[in-house]
């Protein structure tokens, strides 16, 4: 005989709970207040086209075009120094002065000398022509007539080295007086008056040229080949052949606010740095620059193309790879993996996953939590994102 179990009935506390998630599931159910999020509420650009030209930046310093070390061509006592230190000068400016006693009392012997051998010139001549008189008469012989005219050649030659004696004595006079050899700024005089100078080991001051200057940098291997390969190929002449543009900014510059051309490439790559050395001329009529400055410089990198360009703010990490958002057709936000390239006008070069036309999310791309998501985009400027007051809504179907 079968047994019948009788069931226990739920206590009153568990049927009302159940009653009550009963009744919540039919209210969602029947759409009274639930339903999909809205779409995101992004800012929206198109993609930049423009024709740009690439900038390379080194780092380098500012070297004077001509620096002299200004040494005495005579030994002598400084008698005065004529300059204010640290002042401009121009060629030929009266820098020191040696005292030139001794050197104008060689100048005043040498110059008698120079009379001597004159007058030993004239009565040689006289001599000569006599004894030519004689000569035909018969009245002296040959021999002595040679004599009188090697005694005039003889004294001829004295009187050519009389006056390279004077010149030499008169050029160490005009070496009393130390003038500027070039244009430029003076430094710090480094003999005081009453000291003994020398050629041999004495510098008096030094000069530094001030328009224009110069900027030395090193570039690496890459990029020298990178250039190579760009004369080759005709996109971007050499510096070598060329003097490219150059921007020059200084350590307190935000931008490049100076301007010049190449004027040297060095023949050879440094082994022991890898690098290889150029140089850029800058005019500087102000004075402005001074050497030993660092400076940053940014050298023409390439020649002109047509590239597409994008706000740094569309852009999203994923590990090692750069992605943005694409709104598509159908207002979703689809995420395309691109390459970037440099900087430029504060865009950045995109050269792969980007096509012309193409809009992307510029602001608010946090708000996409996975490609495909529904957005609600707005017409931004791509150079400034953030204007979203002044940007109207995007065209339907986009």
């Amino acid at each position: 005989m079968n047994r019948i179990r009788l069931r226990r009935p739920l206590p009153a506390v568990l049927t009302l709970s159940l009653a009550a998630m009963a009744t919540g599931v039919t209210a969602c159910g029947s759409g009274g207040g639930g339903g999909a999020p809205p779409p995101a509420g992004v800012g929206v650009a198109e993609v930049v086209v423009r024709n740009v030209t690439e900038w390379d930046e080194f780092t380098g310093r500012l070297r004077a075009v001509n620096t002299v070390e200004l040494q005495p061509r005579i030994t002598g006592y400084l008698d005065a120094v004529h300059f204010d230190e640290g002042a401009i000068v121009s060629e030929g400016d009266l820098l020191f002065t040696i005292d030139d006693r001794e050197y104008r009392a060689t100048v005043e012997s040498q110059r008698a000398d120079v009379q001597r051998a004159e007058t030993r010139v004239v009565l040689a001549e006289q001599d000569l022509e006599r004894s030519e008189r004689l000569a035909e008469a018969r009245a002296v012989s040959v021999e002595e007539l040679e004599q009188r005219r090697g005694e005039l050649k003889q004294a001829r030659a004295d009187l050519l080295a009389a006056r390279a004696s004077l010149d030499a004595a008169e050029l160490n006079l005009e070496f009393t007086r130390v003038t500027a050899p070039i244009d430029g700024r003076v430094g710090e005089a480094l003999v005081r008056s009453g000291n003994l100078v020398s050629p041999a080991n004495t510098v008096l001051t030094t000069i530094v040229s001030i328009d224009p200057i110069h900027v030395v940098f090193e570039g690496d291997e890459r990029i020298y080949l990178k250039y190579q390969a760009q004369a080759r190929s005709g996109t971007r002449p050499s510096s070598r052949d060329v003097q490219n543009p150059v921007q020059i900014g200084l350590a307190s510059d935000a931008d490049f606010p100076f301007h010049g051309r190449m004027d040297f490439v060095d023949n050879q790559i440094d082994p022991a740095t890898g690098t290889i050395r150029g140089r850029a001329l800058i005019d500087n009529p102000d004075g402005y620059l001074i050497p030993g400055l660092f400076a940053r410089v940014r050298l023409l990198g390439s020649g002109e193309y047509e590239a597409l360009l994008i706000h740094e703010a569309a852009v999203m990490n994923d590990q090692d790879r750069k992605f943005v958002y694409v709104v598509n057709d159908e207002g979703q936000a689809v995420r395309r993996d691109i390459v970037l390239g440099r900087e430029v006008d504060g865009l950045r070069i995109v050269t792969d996953g980007l096509s012309a036309g193409e809009r992307i999310v510029v602001n608010g791309v946090r708000k996409i939590f996975f490609s495909g998501a529904p957005v609600a985009p707005t017409i931004v400027p791509m150079a400034d994102p953030m204007q979203t007051a002044a940007a109207g809504p995007a065209r339907e179907g986009g």
